[in-house]
C-alpha cells in the first residue's frame, strides 16, 4: 500500500518513533514520500533512527505540557506545517503481569499518564496546525487487548480503551475543523517491547488468529499509510483491529 499511495509534500509526526512500531511507521511514511518528524524521549535511539531513515528527530516527554508545546512549535518551524499525527508513544508493563488487585497505584498512574494524557497533550498542541491544511489526520494507537479485555494487564487495557473512546470524541469535535481522527488496534506484534512475552503466550495468539502466524510491524504499516493519506478523507471516528483476525468488529 505504501507504493500505491503517495504522501508527497505531507508532513507527519510520529510519537514514540525511536524504535519498535513507531520506527516501522516512520520508515514506511518516509518511503511513501512524507516529511517525517520523530518525537521521543529516547534521544540516542531517536537520532539514530531519524538519521537512518531520512527523518528529523525531536526530543520530548509527551506527559509534559510545556515540553509538548515547544516540540510542536519546533516541528512547525522545521517542517513548515503539519498534515498528520500518529500518536504511537505508549508504555506497558507486559502481558501476563499483575492482576487488577496487585497493580501498584504508581504503575497505574504512570501508564495512564503516558498512554492517555500524552496522547491528549500531543493532539491538543497539534490541532491548530492540522486544521490549517484542510484535511488533517490524527491516528491513535489503541490495542486489541482493549477490545477483548485481556487479563492481568488491566491498567494497560484501560488506557487503550480510553484511546478508543478519545478517538470517537475527538472525531466528533474536530470534524468541523476538517480533521479526521481514527485509531488502529494492533494485536501482539514482534517488536522489542514484546521480547519478554513467554513463547507459550505468543503461540496462543498465533493459534487463535484467523491468520495463524506471528504478527510483524509490516503487517500494520499499510493501515498507517492509508489513514495518513487522502484515501481516508471521509473516514473518521473508527477503530480498526489489525490483528490477523484475533478480534473482529
Amino acid at each position: 500500500m505504501s507504493q500505491s499511495i503517495s504522501l508527497h509534500k505531507k508532513s507527519i509526526l510520529v510519537t514514540g518513533g525511536a524504535r519498535g512500531l513507531g520506527k516501522a511507521f516512520a520508515s514506511t511514511l518516509v518511503e511513501a514520500g512524507a516529511q517525517v518528524a520523530i518525537a521521543d524521549i529516547l534521544v540516542e535511539e531517536g537520532n539514530a533512527t531519524a538519521n537512518s531513515i531520512g527523518a528529523q528527530f525531536f526530543e520530548v516527554d509527551i506527559t509534559d505540557p510545556s515540553g509538548v508545546t515547544g516540540c510542536i512549535e519546533e516541528i512547525i518551524k522545521r517542517l513548515g506545517g503539519l498534515d498528520g499525527l500518529v500518536n504511537n508513544a505508549a508504555i506497558a508493563t507486559g502481558i501476563g503481569g499483575p492482576g487488577m488487585t496487585d497493580i501498584e497505584v504508581e504503575v497505574w498512574d504512570k501508564v495512564m499518564n503516558v498512554n492517555v494524557r500524552g496522547t491528549w497533550l500531543v493532539s491538543k498542541a497539534s490541532v491548530p496546525h492540522l486544521a490549517k491544511c484542510g484535511n488533517g489526520k490524527i491516528l491513535n494507537l489503541a490495542s486489541d487487548t482493549a477490545l477483548w479485555g485481556a487479563t492481568n494487564l488491566m491498567h494497560y487495557v484501560a488506557s487503550k480503551g480510553a484511546v478508543v473512546a478519545m478517538t470517537r470524541s475527538m472525531a466528533n469535535e474536530l470534524g468541523e475543523k476538517g480533521i479526521s481522527v481514527n485509531c488502529i488496534a494492533p494485536g501482539l506484534t514482534e517488536v522489542e517491547a514484546t521480547e519478554y512475552v513467554p513463547e507459550e503466550r505468543k503461540q496462543l495468539y498465533r493459534e487463535n488468529r484467523s491468520l495463524k502466524r506471528t504478527q510483524m510491524p509490516s503487517d500494520i504499516t499499510g493501515s498507517v499509510i492509508f489513514f495518513m493519506s487522502d484515501a481516508s478523507d471521509f473516514i473518521t471516528g473508527q477503530c480498526l483491529p489489525v490483528n490477523g483476525g484475533f478480534v473482529m468488529n
